[in-house]
């Protein structure tokens, strides 16, 4: 052999062992966030909650009409989808954009919550809100409770439409990340905002009301599936979306960008590409308590349920675990019994938990039963007929 052969060899092996011994981390970095025309985005987990890129994502922004996003989750939760509502006087004619509603008209408040999400009518927003809360004041109370709810920390609502009304209507890109997170786990939501047409009724009228939904990115983007377009002349463009691929789902907000929907598109993109789901627990996954407890032969912690997290390559080596027991002593009489949690940490944050019950070996658990079993029949003969005489 050759001294250039071996030596060729020599590099290719050594090549191996250097990529074999090279971090994660380091074999596919995480691409930079794309560059957006927006003031305020942000970019959201929908399964876990978490914000996966911000851009002044705390900033107080007027949000047009993405806020019926929030009108429309209160009154699925709070109403009934076939009531039939009377459109009040004060509904007609609201400025900007319509579905044309006539005072005293009968929808029901299923047809005007498609009409407010696919047409971003305001007269469908006011409508529903007096339906609801009995008044604007009334409904706005409401949604400014839900928000408080969702945890929506810098946001305040004033009208049900988002028209700039008021200096006091506000949200920010965060904060509404979080709400479309929080409905889209919603059905009834989720089938309305991911719908291209719908037909209602329209009272008086020889046709039905053909809805076509503003938002593009349902043709323009693959797997979209919501949420809401917004737009006033001091807001300017807003963009609430949504897309769905490998049953994972992700959700952007962009608030004044004159490039919405390129915008929405490169943070999914981007998102997706970079924040893989990954499996931190495996459903049934055997757990070795790292606190002082005592546990019976035989006897094992399981997880009730898998944990999959959206993480980049190098945050994988972040996580730690921490098991919290309820009881110091676990005894095969536990079995099937919620045990304590299995807690899961990035950094110092715990991003969840997962219930762990008691398992017991099945020699431990069945061998009493076996014995009772095998004398069962003796016992059965004679409670049954000679003590029954």
């Amino acid at each position: 052999m050759s001294i250039r052969k071996y030596l060729s060899g020599v590099l290719v092996v050594f090549l191996f062992i250097q990529m074999a011994l090279t971090p994660a981390a380091m074999v596919k970095a995480a691409a930079a966030p794309p560059s957006l025309s927006a003031e305020g985005a942000a970019l959201i987990d929908v399964e876990s909650g978490r914000i996966l890129y911000s851009k002044n994502g705390t900033k107080k922004m007027r949000i047009a009409s993405l806020t019926k996003t929030m009108t429309a989750i209160v009154a699925i939760e709070m109403g009934k989808l076939d009531a039939q509502v009377t459109v009040p006087p004060q509904a007609v004619g609201v400025e900007g954009s319509s579905i044309y509603l006539k005072n005293g008209e009968k929808l029901t408040l299923e047809e005007l919550l498609y009409g407010l999400m696919l047409r971003s009518g305001n007269d469908a927003a006011v409508t529903i809100a007096t339906h609801i809360g009995g008044s604007v004041p009334g409904f706005t109370y409401l949604m400014n409770e839900k928000a408080a709810m969702i945890g929506m920390e810098h946001t305040n609502f004033t009208n049900p439409h988002g028209l700039d009304d008021s200096n006091q209507h506000y949200s920010t890109a965060e904060d509404m990340a979080k709400l479309s997170a929080y409905a889209l786990h919603n059905p009834v939501f989720r089938q309305i905002v991911s719908t291209k047409v719908k037909d209602i009724s329209w009272e008086g009228e020889q046709w039905d009301r053909r809805l076509l939904n503003k938002n593009k990115m349902l043709h323009l983007y693959n797997g979209a599936d919501g949420v809401k377009t917004g737009y006033t002349k001091i807001a300017k463009r807003c963009l609430a979306s949504s897309a769905t691929r490998d049953g994972r789902q992700l959700a952007t907000i962009t608030l004044n960008a004159s490039d919405d929907w390129n915008d929405s598109a490169k943070l999914m993109d981007w998102g997706f590409a970079n924040y893989p789901l990954q499996e931190l627990v495996k459903k049934g996954q055997e757990v070795k308590p790292d606190t002082p407890v005592t546990l019976e032969p035989g006897i094992h912690l399981v997880a009730t349920n898998a944990f999959q997290y959206p993480l980049q390559t190098a945050e994988a080596e972040e996580i730690h675990k921490r098991v919290v027991m309820g009881e110091s002593t676990v005894t095969a009489k536990m079995n099937g019994q919620l045990a304590g949690f299995l807690q899961l940490y990035l950094k110092e944050k715990m991003i969840g938990q997962v219930p762990l019950l008691v398992s017991v070996d099945v020699p431990t658990l069945a061998a009493p039963q076996a014995s009772r079993s095998m004398w069962q029949p003796f016992w059965d003969i004679v409670s049954g007929g000679l003590w029954s005489a």
